[in-house]
């Protein structure tokens, strides 16, 4: 579960950090925190390249937009993340019924067990993940494609990748190739755990790696395909691959 916090306020963010550190990364793996924030702008940053699971959300951030108008484009983005809003002021709850922002919890920043009820709260945010991911098991891509729509089952992919054709994305799976218009973001977040973003132009299916070449920053896939992976992007997708045991490294 990939978790972003933004808070303004320094001591709560270190205290948000310490919190989730010291009370869930050492007991579960697939729990990280990719993002700490001190304004929107740099969540809204984030999420044009990469994507998330769980936002702990400051109401009250000291900016032109607030906690709530954040939660509102990262529903946009993403209807199934959860949403944690953190508040100095209970009476704030009531504007998530104006902002219609469906959220998992509320934590109270000066209550005594603040704590607890954040360790609580997290607890069921990770159960969610892995209830969303278990049901994405069999799930599949729908391609558009003139009159038709094509269903394909998130196995049968290789990758998705920019297209020479302005606008357009290139899908490779098993039974052919096909082009479409949309943008990799876009895909990106209706795609589970088993995908990832190695470049700006490839979004690679990690079951369907055969072999990394690390001095051409090279991905061959079992097709026998050539994708390449951004040097940025690298130790991301090592330690992605790290729990596969049928990949070879150059």
């Amino acid at each position: 579960m990939k978790i972003v916090i933004c808070e303004d306020d320094a001591r709560q963010r270190k205290f948000l950090q310490s919190t989730i550190v010291h009370s869930f990364l050492f007991q579960f793996k697939d729990i990280e925190i990719v993002l700490i924030a001190s304004n929107p702008s740099e969540v809204l940053a984030y999420l044009k390249e990469h994507r998330a699971d769980c936002f702990l959300l400051d109401i009250e951030l000291q900016h032109k937009i607030n906690g709530l108008e954040l939660a509102n484009a990262i529903r946009s983005k993403d209807p199934l993340a959860t949403i944690i809003f953190i508040t100095t002021y209970s009476d704030k709850l009531k504007l998530t019924f104006t902002y219609k922002v469906a959220a998992l919890d509320f934590i109270v920043k000066n209550e005594p067990n603040v704590a607890k009820n954040l360790i609580d709260t997290l607890h069921i945010a990770y159960q969610h993940h892995q209830n969303i991911h278990a049901q994405k098991i069999d799930v599949s891509f729908q391609v558009k494609i003139g009159e038709y729509t094509k269903i394909i089952p998130f196995h049968d992919i290789y990758y998705f990748a920019t297209s020479p054709n302005a606008h357009k994305i290139e899908l490779k799976e098993k039974s052919g190739v096909y082009e479409f218009f949309s943008n990799l973001t876009d895909i990106e977040q209706q795609l589970d755990d088993r995908f990832f973003r190695c470049h700006r132009g490839y979004i690679v299916n990690l079951q369907h790696i055969q072999k990394i070449n690390s001095t051409y920053r090279t991905i061959t896939m079992k097709n026998g395909t050539i994708c390449h992976y951004s040097f940025r992007y690298k130790k991301a997708l090592m330690n992605a691959l790290s729990s596969t045991s049928n990949n070879s490294f150059e």
